[in-house]
């Protein structure tokens, strides 16, 4: 398979999983939080799915599509290992979902660099909340669940925090 089409793939993948994870939130309180902005495209979809929900965004590297700025009070800029404790000390674990779209695009390499952030995203999560990441998010608290119709396993991992 060709890079373009697995990118079509990774795309069509997260935006059904990001559909499915928006219904099953509905009605429930809570904040929801993505981590990684890159160029807004998640983060823009997340904001028409869920208009009345304060989406806070995690980035150090803030740079993306000008239509797909969040607003100052929602932006949350610096490294993570840093900037999701300080947020964890000051709302707990209030998300109803966990959007982790960080990436350098080759799983080994996320799985070492990436290693501390199961554990930050654990303590961010209320019970039951929905858990979503585009590799394995190896923690005790975050029981895996079958994804939705149409996304490939493997492409997409879902999780919900157990109580």
């Amino acid at each position: 398979m060709s890079r373009l089409d697995s990118f079509i793939r990774r795309l069509e993948a997260q935006r059904r999983i990001l559909d499915w994870a928006a219904a099953g939130i509905a009605g429930r309180p809570g904040l929801v939080l993505e981590l990684g902005l890159g160029n807004g495209r998640t983060y823009d979809h997340l904001r028409e799915l869920l208009p009345d929900r304060e989406i806070h965004v995690f980035e150090r590297d803030v740079s993306p599509n000008p239509a797909s700025m969040p607003p100052a009070g929602l932006l949350v800029e610096g490294d993570m290992a840093t900037t999701l404790p300080a947020f964890a000390a000051r709302h707990g674990r209030s998300a109803a979902l966990v959007h982790v779209d960080v990436t350098t695009g080759v799983p080994e390499r996320d799985r070492i660099l990436f290693a501390w952030l199961p554990e930050h995203v654990a303590a961010l999560a209320a019970p039951d909340a929905l858990v979503l990441s585009g590799w394995d998010l190896a923690h005790p608290a975050l029981v895996a669940i079958p994804l939705p119709d149409g996304v490939p396993a493997g492409r997409y991992y879902a999780y919900r925090r157990a109580g």
